[in-house]
């Protein structure tokens, strides 16, 4: 074929004198080569610029769904909100006040003793002030059994008052003959010892100077 006898016959070092037919094929390879680097560089990239962004998309319609449903049922959460907090004033009203805490310390020994539990130890320690609440450590050590200490936590539960208690390296261990070491004692007496809290409500006062000594303690301003 002739174009292929022009391209054996052409002379590198005279361009200007090749055929139109080899100058054209050179022109347009030239131009699919340019065009193809072009999409590599920058169309590709493009590309990769075009399905982050459409991911990025996704995760915004998303993400405004879920809001545009929370600010669709905004007043309901906040009327739900609002009856969670009176009935957390409720409850926090139940629970003894400053005035009613010694006597409530002496029901809860007493509760103890009617139960027929020894009472070796209870010692009452400092309250703990949070944010809306109190909390009072009380150290004991107690003998009984287990149908003795049964008795003594279902009679706390009746107090007149809402009684907390939490246990705090708390242990309840068989009684033994003496201190060394030996055979539990008959009866089947069980040493109940350690750390309870005990909680009340504080009043308002309480609670505002609380959250101030909260608030100086994390060098905010009160």
């Amino acid at each position: 074929m002739k174009f292929l006898d022009d391209l054996r016959n052409l002379d590198r070092h005279n361009v200007g004198a090749w055929p139109k037919s080899v100058k054209a094929f050179f022109t347009g390879l030239l131009f699919v080569v340019v065009i193809g680097i072009g999409w590599y560089f920058v169309i590709s990239n493009q590309q990769d610029d075009l399905a982050r962004v459409e991911g990025q998309e996704d995760v915004l319609k998303s993400d405004f769904s879920l809001k545009q449903a929370k600010a669709a049922n905004l007043e309901a959460l906040e009327q739900q909100l609002a009856e969670m907090k009176d009935m957390l004033r409720t409850l926090l009203r139940q629970l003894p006040s400053r005035t009613e805490m010694p006597e409530l310390l002496v029901d809860v020994s007493q509760t103890a003793l009617a139960a027929g539990i020894e009472v070796e130890l209870f010692q009452p320690g400092p309250e703990t002030p949070k944010d809306f609440y109190a909390e009072k450590p009380i150290t004991l050590r107690m003998v009984g059994t287990y149908h003795q200490f049964g008795t003594f936590i279902s009679g706390v539960a009746s107090l007149p008052r809402v009684v907390i208690l939490t246990l705090h390296d708390v242990s309840l261990s068989p009684k033994i003959t003496n201190a060394k070491g030996g055979d539990p004692v008959p009866g089947g007496m069980l040493i109940l010892q350690g750390t309870v809290k005990t909680y009340r409500y504080l009043e308002d006062d309480e609670a505002a100077e609380a959250g101030k000594s909260a608030t100086s303690a994390k060098g905010g301003k009160p």
